[in-house]
């Protein structure tokens, strides 16, 4: 069913004009694959973002993102830590499992789809160290959660010491990576602090169809290069995918986007009170309410996702519009 306010989720939001420009612009001859100007432009601009040498693959969705960037990191017979709310786990329909031929997840609990450190220490201490248990090659965080909650510097920085400690990798997932850095305020290099490889979003922060994977050690990129091809995430015009993520970069307009959409969620919120089941730091909403204060929302114009029996959640994007966000402000507080 179409709704005039829509709050389903930021995948569903417009491509933006200066995306669109980039891929008109990149609409002329040059070499396949990943060897045209665009495309040999990423490293570059992404060193620049981080302030230090990374190398950056273009990839077609944050599900080939994550699982690209876990299988150069984790052998078949280990696993990955994650938090039982992660994307991952919960909405990649085993696509981790298929892409690290077989390796496993280990589920770990913390409050707003966070792991917490006693909770990662607790995970591991249960692993007997020998070759009848499957080893943690590494572990994956969320940032901004699943619930649109940011990890601070100390709560990253107390994870990245085990990983040190333990001599694991680590990858984040960024698909609202730009949210979280709008809300923590900080460098983009500080919410993703320690981590080997960043999955950066694009598509859910105005881009169409490209995302970037991020690699802080350079030689992850080479086993990647190969894995993407077998995965059949090599495309032949992979200069159109380059394109939207350098627009993205291009004047920070990822921060921008993410600024908007963040200024939204929080009209939003505020109007959430005791509803409120999370923190409102990124571009999500999680709110209580029962079948029939849902339906009273949607019979209003206002489209978003169930969230269990008695919950809703709401999404704003780029390009939610300031009235719409005030009006779902309203609507909730006359429920």
């Amino acid at each position: 069913m179409a709704f005039p306010m829509q709050f389903l989720s930021d995948n569903a939001a417009a491509v933006h004009p200066q995306v669109w420009r980039a891929l008109q612009a990149a609409d002329t001859a040059d070499t396949p694959y990943d060897t045209d100007a665009l495309s040999r432009r990423l490293d570059e601009a992404f060193s620049e973002l981080f302030g230090r040498e990374v190398a950056a693959l273009w990839v077609a969705t944050g599900t080939a993102a994550n699982c690209l960037a876990l299988a150069t990191m984790v052998q078949p017979h280990g696993a990955v830590l994650c938090h039982r709310e992660a994307h991952i786990e919960m909405d990649e329909a085993g696509a981790p499992g298929f892409y690290l031929h077989g390796a496993k997840l280990v589920l770990v609990d913390g409050p707003s789809a966070k792991m917490t450190s006693d909770a990662v220490n607790a995970s591991l201490a249960a692993i007997r160290d020998d070759v009848h248990q499957v080893q943690v090659h590494a572990f994956s965080v969320t940032q901004a959660t699943e619930y649109g909650c940011c990890y601070r510097p100390d709560e990253l920085a107390a994870l990245m010491a085990i990983k040190s400690a333990r001599g694991l990798k680590a990858h984040m997932d960024g698909a609202r990576f730009g949210n979280a850095v709008a809300f923590l305020g900080g460098t983009p290099a500080q919410a993703c602090a320690g981590i080997d490889a960043l999955s950066f979003g694009c598509v859910k922060n105005g881009g169409m169809n490209a995302e970037a994977i991020v690699f802080f050690d350079p030689g992850f990129a080479e086993v990647a290069r190969y894995r993407r091809k077998r995965a059949g995430h090599l495309q032949s015009k992979g200069r159109y995918l380059a394109a939207q993520v350098l627009a993205m970069l291009e004047g920070d307009l990822w921060l921008s986007n993410a600024r908007a959409a963040n200024a939204a969620a929080s009209e939003i919120g505020s109007a959430g009170g005791r509803r409120l089941l999370h923190p409102v730091e990124a571009n999500e909403v999680f709110l209580r309410c029962t079948a029939a204060e849902r339906e009273t929302l949607r019979s209003q114009g206002f489209g978003f996702y169930d969230w269990g029996p008695d919950a809703a959640r709401f999404v704003a994007s780029w390009d939610t519009k300031d009235k719409d966000a005030r009006a779902l402000a309203r609507a909730i507080e006359n429920l």
